[in-house]
């Protein structure tokens, strides 16, 4: 058991220490300022294309709620003018 807690606090101090290293921590395009470079074209068409998806999945939504409205409201006026008809036919 004290094998496996040695080597497990072996193992987090590796991955700790490459994580903190210097080169692999820089800042990108946008953070560090020049917002024309071809990084920060990249990230901004992704940002649009992410907007894109997230819209269309909403207009989605939104189309389906519009068609239950308007099934509901159709079922509701078919329901009441059958009612109106049995009335019509109950006092004749």
């Amino acid at each position: 058991m004290r094998r496996l807690t040695g080597i497990r606090l072996i193992l987090t101090g590796l991955v700790l220490s490459l994580a903190m290293h210097s080169e692999s921590v820089s800042a990108c395009a946008a953070c560090f300022g020049k917002s024309d470079s071809p990084l920060a074209e990249g990230m901004n068409w992704g940002i649009f294309s992410l907007l894109a998806v997230v819209g269309c999945v909403l207009s989605g939504f939104a189309a389906a709620g519009v068609f239950l409205v308007k099934k509901s409201a159709s079922v509701a006026a078919a329901q009441a003018q059958a009612q109106a008809q049995e009335a019509i036919d109950n006092k004749v």
